[in-house]
């Protein structure tokens, strides 16, 4: 007769929302009985992308110190704070290291533990090593989970999906390149998580086209080279030099911009912060959705993020390199507050003599926006100059600006979370200027270019299918292409519902579950509960996370950045303990006990079930 919750999806987000539930639940539940079950495949804590069992090559592209699954007092909620250890405090390392994968995975294993360990004695938490297939019921009645290999479900009060990334079925083009791949002997690897990606097809010295030049092609990049063998060597002058093992396929990679991701910045933040959010905050949001016609996101709210990236730039740039301003940051300030897009142009103009210390939204985005190299090898070079130069810049606290700008998207993205789904443009922005690789890993394709082992294929980039090969080519080098039998889109799938390869997404879409015109699941912004296509919130199913229009800027939040995960997970798990807790345990769902006691013997039977306590977790040292 106890309440259950089951939580499909045991990773950082998954863990997270416990975390919330265990400090949640001794104001909203008590000393009550509570059974939750996780469902994952994977172990709980790091889950799939962040799991120990993967190279120890690869890294986290955020510094340990930036990386917490806890709450503190910047965080707008309802719960309580429950402090606990940043990656690098739990981890005893250098705060600014780029920590790698596996250490934390073991980080997330131990915030799980810890978390179960917080749980009242009534909570009981098992996991299920496996999938979840489906969620049926009524919407005012139990639900039922099915998970793979299980002859009966599990039985639910409550469903919360905290997916993370998902797996999806081909798109058209890739349908295309797919077929012609097989039917000409080629290789082609579609959008995946590099990590779990079959990279053996890929042979030594052979041309291998890359599209996608971000976080995806990190991996990549790193698995093809140090993965086979190659070593780097300091050169005595700063630069690296590639040695490499014979066993690496010589990449081309291309994409839109053309460029990699911007490096992640090197140096730490001082002095006072902009005061932020300042033209773009709660209000504007406020607005925004009280309009009865809607809004468009270029026209309505682009215009209103530029103002507040922009006010967070000349912030700090006046107040702490006034040197390279003409005139008073108060004169600036009130201006620029009045100026609509073409009066700020003039302003900056005429108060910020360098161009270099002007923010150019524009620019940063498409970078060789116009630029044309009469051959590859000038591409080479002017790629790996443009490198250098963004290295040079990320490491240089004389562009504290570009800090600030940081600083400002962090504040953004909090907004826009209560706008839903905004389109896909945004999201590939924010990571492209905000959410780069660690610096060292442009030095590495620094190297790797002067090797000959990375090629640039610059901006644009286009790949055709004929006359038995991959043909790349792009608008950076007219006229010119490549050709490889081999092509990898570096690249996470879309989250969209209609292609996702999850099956229990899959019947929740042809179930009529809402989607977004991008393809995510409808959640209700204050809580996360599931609409219908009629906007309906499901009484007993949510969902949390990047499959969802409340997707947030990325896995971990910073410490004291007030991060909207934290929020959304508190929201949910407070709704989610409101609920159970008002459940009447006598005259809930009358066929209730048979069928729980029914699925408590297919529990015992079921040998892939592992049962966690509530109990003292391992000391620090053991548990790392």
């Amino acid at each position: 007769m106890r309440p259950v919750l089951v939580i499909v999806g045991a990773g950082p987000r998954g863990t997270g929302l416990l975390e919330r539930i265990a400090a949640n639940a001794p104001e909203l539940y008590g000393d009550s009985g509570l059974d939750i079950h996780l469902v994952d495949p994977h172990p709980p804590g790091g889950g799939r992308i962040w799991r120990q069992e993967q190279s120890p090559l690869l890294w986290m592209n955020s510094q340990a110190q930036d990386v917490t699954m806890f709450t503190d007092e910047t965080v707008a909620m309802a719960g309580p704070v429950r402090p606990g250890p940043t990656l690098h405090e739990w981890a005893e390392i250098d705060g600014r290291v780029f920590s790698d994968r596996r250490s934390l995975g073991a980080y997330l294993n131990w915030v799980y533990e810890d978390t179960v360990a917080a749980l009242p004695p009534g909570i009981r938490v098992q996991h299920h090593v496996g999938r979840a297939l489906r969620v049926g019921g009524p919407r005012e009645g139990r639900q039922q989970v099915w998970l793979e290999g299980r002859a009966r479900p599990l039985l639910a009060d409550l469903v919360v999906l905290t997916l993370g990334h998902l797996d999806a079925e081909l798109d058209d083009e890739q349908s295309e390149l797919a077929a012609y791949a097989q039917a000409q002997g080629l290789v082609h690897l579609p959008p995946d998580f590099t990590a779990d990606s079959d990279l053996s097809a890929l042979r030594p010295g052979e041309p291998v086209l890359v599209r996608g030049f971000g976080l995806a092609f990190v991996d990549l990049m790193v698995l093809l080279t140090e993965g086979r063998g190659g070593r780097y060597e300091e050169d005595g002058e700063g630069e690296l030099i590639y040695r490499p093992s014979g066993r690496e396929p010589v990449l081309y990679v291309g994409s839109r911009r053309g460029v990699p991701y911007h490096s992640k910045i090197g140096y730490d933040w001082t002095g006072e912060r902009p005061p932020l959010p300042r033209f773009f905050g709660p209000g504007e949001v406020d607005a925004l959705l009280a309009r009865p016609d809607g809004f468009d996101f270029r026209r309505d709210v682009w215009p209103l993020v530029e103002k507040e990236l922009g006010f967070a730039h000349y912030h700090r740039l006046f107040t702490v390199h006034p040197e390279r301003t003409s005139g008073a940051w108060a004169d600036f300030e009130e201006k620029y507050a009045a100026a609509d897009w073409a009066e700020r142009e003039v302003l900056v103009a005429s108060t910020v003599p360098d161009p270099a210390d002007r923010l150019d939204l524009g620019a940063l985005d498409r970078p060789l926006e116009g630029v044309r190299y009469p051959s590859y090898e000038a591409l080479q070079e002017g790629l790996r100059g443009y490198i250098r130069d963004d290295l040079t810049r990320r490491h240089n606290a004389s562009y504290s600006p570009d800090l600030a700008v940081f600083l400002g998207l962090l504040s953004v993205y909090g907004q826009l979370v209560r706008l839903g789904d905004i389109g896909s443009w945004w999201h590939g922005f924010f990571s492209y200027l905000a959410s780069g690789p660690p610096g060292p890993r442009l030095r590495q394709m620094l190297a790797l270019s002067r090797a000959g082992i990375l090629n640039f294929l610059g901006a644009d980039t286009t790949v055709t299918a004929e006359d038995g090969v991959f043909r790349a080519s792009g608008a950076s080098v007219p006229g010119a292409s490549v050709e490889a039998r081999a092509l990898v889109e570096a690249r996470l799938p879309e989250p969209t519902l209609e292609r996702a390869r999850d099956t229990l997404l899959r019947e929740l879409y042809n179930d009529g579950t809402g989607v977004t015109p991008e393809g995510l699941l409808a959640v209700h912004p204050g809580d996360g509960r599931l609409l219908d296509r009629d906007g309906r919130p499901h009484p007993r199913r949510f969902a949390l996370g990047p499959h969802t229009e409340a997707r947030g800027s990325g896995a971990f939040t910073r410490p004291r950045t007030g991060g909207p995960a934290f929020r959304q997970n508190d929201a949910t798990a407070r709704a989610a303990l409101t609920f159970l807790g008002a459940l009447d345990s006598h005259g809930r769902d009358a066929d209730r006990g048979a069928d729980h006691g029914e699925d408590r013997d297919s529990e015992r039977r079921d040998e892939r079930v592992t049962e966690r306590a509530a109990e003292p977790v391992a000391d620090h040292d053991t548990a790392a």
